[in-house]
This record gives C-alpha cells, sequence and structure tokens, in this order.
C-alpha cells in the first residue's frame, strides 16, 4: 500500500486500508478469508477504472509521485555491474545526472539517467532532478566515451526541467543542451531514450534524441509545465488553469504516441509503478532487451540515417499558404 495518496485515490487507500486490516485479521486465524478476496477483487476493478480513464493533470501528478522508482532505483533492480562515471572535466559533478557504465542481461551499455532523489536530503543534492550545463556536458562526454568503445546508451528521462538559475544560464544552459541535441542526432552508437516519469521541456530533451524513444504509460513528455503553461496563458496557476493547460498539452502518452512523437508506450503494473516497483523493473527490462537486440542488427550507417529523418518527420508545417503581400495591405 502505498504511503503517499494522490487527490483521485481516496477510495482506493479507504479499500487498501480495509484489505490491509482484514488480512492482518486473516494472518491471526491461519488463513484466507472469502472476504479478504472479495476486497482484493474490488480493490482491482476499482484501481483499474480509475487508471483506465486518467486525465492529463492526473497523469502528471502520478509522474511526481514521491514513490515512484527512479533512476537509482532501476539501477538496482534491473542493472549489473554498475560503475558510476563523474564530473564533466569543467566544472565539477552534477548529481541531477548519474551516469556510468552497467550490464543489462548480455548487454554492456552506458546509462545516463535524470535523478529526484526520494528523502529531502538527496532531493537537495540533486537538484529535484534539474540539471545545470555540468550535467549535461558530463552526460554527453559519457555518451562520447561509449561511441568509442561501440556500446549502446540508455537514457531514463526524469526531470521538471533543466536548473533555471543565473548561475546555469551563465555558464550556458541553453548552448549545452542544443549542443547535446546537435552531438546525440550523429552519435554513432545506438541510443535509448525512456521517459520514466516527468519530460520537462529542455531539460528532458538534453538527453533524449534516440533511436527509440518511449515512454512508460503515466508519465509525462512536454515543452513546458502545466503550471508554466497556466500561469503564461491565464496568468494564475490554480486548479482550473492547470487542468486546462494540461489537456492543451497533449502530455500524455497517449497523446504523444498517436502524435508519433514517441515509438512505443511502456505499460505500467495495476495502478501505476509506485504500487509495485519491482514488477515496473521488470516490465520496462524486457522492453530495453528488446530495443537492444533490434538496433544492434542494424548497420550504423542506416541507424543515423533512421534517427535524423525519425525527428525530421515530427511536426507539420503548411508551406505557400499566405499571400503575405496580400496580407500586409489589409
Amino acid at each position: 500500500m502505498s504511503k503517499h495518496s494522490l487527490p483521485f485515490e481516496k477510495e482506493i487507500q479507504e479499500l487498501e486500508t480495509l484489505l490491509a486490516r482484514l488480512e492482518a485479521l486473516a494472518a491471526e486465524q491461519g488463513g484466507t478469508t472469502e472476504e479478504v478476496r472479495r476486497i482484493r477483487r474490488e480493490l482491482n476493478n476499482l484501481t483499474r477504472k480509475i487508471y483506465t480513464d486518467l486525465g492529463a493533470w492526473e497523469t502528471v501528478l502520478v509522474s511526481r509521485h514521491p514513490e515512484r522508482p527512479q533512476t537509482a532505483d532501476y539501477i538496482d533492480m534491473i542493472f549489473d555491474e554498475f560503475v558510476e562515471l563523474h564530473g564533466d572535466r569543467a566544472i565539477g559533478d552534477d548529481r541531477a545526472i548519474r551516469a556510468g557504465f552497467a550490464r543489462i542481461g548480455d548487454h554492456r551499455v552506458m546509462l545516463i539517467g535524470h535523478q529526484k532523489g526520494h528523502t529531502l536530503k538527496e532531493r537537495n543534492e540533486c537538484l529535484f532532478g534539474c540539471a545545470h550545463p555540468e550535467g549535461y556536458r558530463k552526460a554527453l562526454n559519457k555518451m562520447k566515451l561509449a561511441a568509442k568503445f561501440k556500446l549502446p546508451v540508455i537514457c531514463l528521462i526524469d526531470t521538471p526541467g533543466a536548473y533555471p538559475g543565473i548561475g546555469a544560464e551563465e555558464r550556458g544552459q541553453a548552448q549545452l543542451i542544443a549542443t547535446n541535441l546537435l552531438e546525440m542526432a550523429r552519435l554513432e552508437t545506438p541510443i535509448v531514450c525512456i521517459v520514466i516519469g516527468e519530460g520537462g521541456s529542455g531539460g528532458a530533451l538534453g538527453i533524449g534524441i534516440g533511436d527509440r524513444v518511449s515512454m512508460l504509460e503515466f508519465a509525462y513528455y512536454s515543452v513546458i509545465s502545466p503550471e508554466g503553461c497556466a500561469g503564461i496563458l491565464w496568468k494564475e496557476a490554480n486548479d482550473e488553469t492547470k487542468r486546462l493547460a494540461a489537456n492543451a498539452l497533449k502530455l500524455t502518452s497517449r497523446d504523444l504516441f498517436r502524435l508519433r512523437v514517441i515509438d512505443e508506450i511502456i505499460p505500467e503494473p495495476l495502478g501505476a509503478a509506485h504500487r509495485d516497483p519491482r514488477q515496473m523493473g521488470n516490465i520496462l527490462k524486457t522492453y530495453l532487451l528488446r530495443y537492444l537486440r533490434e538496433l544492434k542488427q542494424s548497420p550504423i550507417e542506416e541507424l543515423l540515417e533512421s534517427r535524423y529523418q525519425k525527428f525530421r518527420k515530427m511536426g507539420v508545417f503548411d508551406e505557400g499558404g499566405l499571400d503575405v503581400a496580400a496580407a500586409g495591405n489589409q
């Protein structure tokens, strides 16, 4: 049972509390009663019903759940022999981005991912997953190292956005992200990018260019947060405007798959990843292994061309639809 209940999970929380009480009673009596089995069925049906019909804003709340597994959790669950690499060879070591050699199945890889932290101490150390320029420089250095040794790159994306402070801007935040976009587009090794929680703006894009770009079912990926969008459009981020902004941004995995921004939606356990992190880890591992097997079969020239075309095809524009001269005379 989750310790942190989201606003729309009140009924689920009540049933979970009742079930825990009945299970404790049944354990004392040395068996499982029919009432316990009935409540379990009701809980599963209710959870499935609520999570099947989640709106965009509710999806954002799930993606931010404090118990949702993060990069460090997946390292412990599904990767072996992780050796962390520190520093960007210029400024320092940004703890919002973790990078290092790892093994998954039979594949040696370079793993790079955002880390938010679970405790207050960890969050302060990681700046809530908001990376500085040195974090993106570190990530790119490790990607180039992976290409040198012909290792695939796996990027786990989970950030509200790049760190917005003055110091970060003075050290070239925007330029570093743009450099990462360019270099990842032509990096001569397979790249797999998975949005595991929040996919916020350029902070997510800084490690988001890959041959496979997928999202967990209840993650979001957006050019701006709903709060930021609401503040711009309605001058106030309240419950109503945040919901309107989330709907307008089309930021859910279903929206982005339909718009062909992502390649695949990775399903989460019943009630989302925070209810069963271990099962979520097993599901993610299955998808990562499949991606790596598929990408390793392609020659690097085909991989680079396919990656280039993949991002060139995104979006729709209308060319020559407006007579500029005529419009200017009106």
